[in-house]
């Protein structure tokens, strides 16, 4: 595989969900800790795993910052209405 090839297999990346991303990726680690691949083929792959592990970090970062996000959302504002009984008339 050339690297066009392997930047080609990247791009398609994007078309996956992220479980099938985590299952490319096993598959990946799998295939690699065999020992069954020639050295080219070998790097071929783990650089591909490397490409698909930085998206799937990237997928991750970006689903915890909504979660923030919602979470944050779901904090009451302070209610204008809500009378403090700890403040007391002077």
């Amino acid at each position: 595989m050339t690297e066009k090839e392997a930047n080609t297999k990247a791009e398609g990346l994007d078309n996956l969900t992220f479980r099938e991303g985590m299952a490319q990726l096993d598959d990946i680690v799998r295939t690699l800790e065999s020992g069954s691949l020639e050295l080219e083929e070998s790097l071929e792959k783990y650089a591909i795993g490397v490409q698909l592990l930085a998206e799937l970090q990237r997928r991750l970062a970006d689903a915890e910052q909504k979660v923030e996000v919602l979470m944050g959302e779901l904090e009451a504002a302070p209610d204008d209405s809500v009378r403090d009984s700890t403040l007391q008339k002077a």
